[in-house]
């Protein structure tokens, strides 16, 4: 099969220094509305992934994230939003990136280039069968991301990728290959845009349907949120008025003596 990094092709806009403010964003702004109808396309590939991350998190393992540059950021900012949404450790969804925490605020020389780093950082959360390791590259060639995936398989541990390009190194190594299609950027090889837009809808689906399948969510609310600031007190305690048709007073003293919105819910209901 023929591989061609469709991120990296020549823009469909040229001169681009010569455009308007206003032609800028538009222009911009109409690339970005194809990104949702390309993961579209993408949906099976998304459902086979997530049941195994579903059926892996049933039993007692995690998922991690594995990305270099914005990939990596953008998977390390998912799992780091899981824990404050659905109230769940911050070992069960667990992102590296390529060149350590370092990384996640500016580039580290080289990082993604080493083909055994991401394979010693799985190490050091003794990894095994019962995880799920998904990479994240928009070029699909990463070799912190892709060497990493091919131990991974050698060691019967689930794989999964989400990436830009068709039938790339990294798509053929994954076993539960995502391929979002986004095509060139409005700025030639900037994958941050279209391509990290993708990547973020992606997430964003993966994360949030496996914890509704894991019971993290009640009808559609949040109802394991950490109480972590007087915005998500504000927020729980509706969610607990709406749900037992309680007065605002009530339910906060609830919610003061319970400290979860589940938990305040259920001892409401008795």
């Amino acid at each position: 099969m023929s591989f061609i990094k469709t991120t990296e092709q020549d823009s469909h806009y040229n001169n681009l220094e010569k455009m308007s403010i206003n032609e800028i964003l538009s222009n911009i702004n109409n690339e970005d509305k194809t990104v949702p109808y390309a993961v579209e396309k993408s949906l099976p590939q998304i459902e086979l992934l997530i049941e195994k991350i579903v059926d892996k998190l049933k039993n007692g393992g995690r998922l991690f994230y594995m990305g270099a540059g914005t990939s990596g950021r953008l998977g390390i900012l998912d799992a780091s939003e899981c824990p404050p949404t659905f109230g769940v450790s911050e070992d069960l969804v667990i992102g590296l990136i390529a060149g350590g925490d370092s990384a996640i605020r500016k580039a580290v020389e080289n990082a993604e280039d080493s083909v055994t780093q991401g394979w010693e950082d799985l190490q050091s959360f003794s990894i095994s069968e019962k995880d799920v390791v998904v990479g994240i590259a928009a070029s699909g060639t990463t070799p912190y991301v892709v060497n990493t995936l091919n131990e991974c398989n050698t060691k019967d541990i689930i794989t999964g990728c989400i990436t830009c390009n068709k039938n790339s190194p990294l798509s053929l190594t994954a076993q539960y290959p995502i391929e979002v299609i986004v095509g060139p950027e409005f700025l030639t090889g900037s994958s941050r845009m279209k391509a990290g837009t993708a990547q973020k809808l992606v997430l964003n689906m993966i994360t949030t349907a496996t914890m509704i399948q894991l019971g993290r969510v009640k009808n559609n609310k949040m109802v394991d949120m950490q109480l972590s600031n007087n915005k998500l007190v504000h927020r729980g305690v509706r969610m607990i008025m709406e749900e037992l048709n309680i007065s605002e007073e009530a339910a906060a003293k609830l919610l003061q003596e319970h400290k979860s919105v589940r938990k305040s819910i259920i001892h409401g209901r008795r």
